[in-house]
Formats: C-alpha cells, structure tokens, sequence
C-alpha cells in the first residue's frame, strides 16, 4: 500500500544514520521498513485518538526491540544517536498524520534500546 501522505513519503527515515558507517545498512533498512510499515498502518486504520496511535507505535517499538539482536551480530548497536534518531523519527510520524499532542516518550514506551 502506497503511503499517501506526502510528507510522509518524501522522508528518508534513519538518513543520519546511513552516513554513518558503524550502523550497517542491511539493518537499517529493516528498521525504515519498521517505519514504513508504521505509516502504512496509521493510514489503513486511521486510530482516532492518541490510545489508538500508542498501540499501533508500540508494536512497531517492539519491532526495533527485535531489530537491537541483529545491530549487534553486525556490530553495532541502538545506541544514543541511533535511539534519539528513531524516537524522532516516531515523533515525526505522529506529528504527520495529526498527533501533535502525542508524548513523544510514549510512542516509544516499550523499547528496549
């Protein structure tokens, strides 16, 4: 499913860290798929409150918390700049599809990173 927001779908999610050699692409790109997905999910069930939006946010934060085991076989790890990317990364995702009033921490709540 195409995203339709256009803000949305002109972002390159995680871009700072691709620069960065110590993150290894081939799980970084796990991780934007992580973020499209989230996209998608808002816009195909469109949550009508900030309750519908934590849920949809969490179960992609547990998708990184799956993700940390492979940054580590590469490596690497979720550590402070990659954690403060991906929580901004959330927050922007939020504030796109009309959530600006979101906690940015609990978008995020359950990681483990």
């Amino acid at each position: 499913m195409p995203i339709t927001n256009q803000r949305v779908a002109e972002r390159k999610f995680l871009r700072p860290l691709y620069a960065d050699t110590y993150f290894p692409d081939h799980v970084l790109d796990k991780g934007r798929a992580i973020l499209i997905r989230l996209c998608e999910r808002i816009e195909a069930e469109q949550p009508r409150d900030l309750t519908g939006l934590y849920a949809l946010t969490h179960a992609a934060t547990e998708e990184f918390n799956r993700l940390e085991a492979e940054f580590e076989a590469a490596g690497s790890e979720i550590e402070t700049v990659a954690r403060e990317e991906i929580a901004e990364d959330f927050w922007f995702v939020a504030s796109s599809y009309g959530f600006t009033d979101a906690d940015a921490e609990e978008l995020i709540a359950p990681r483990d990173w």
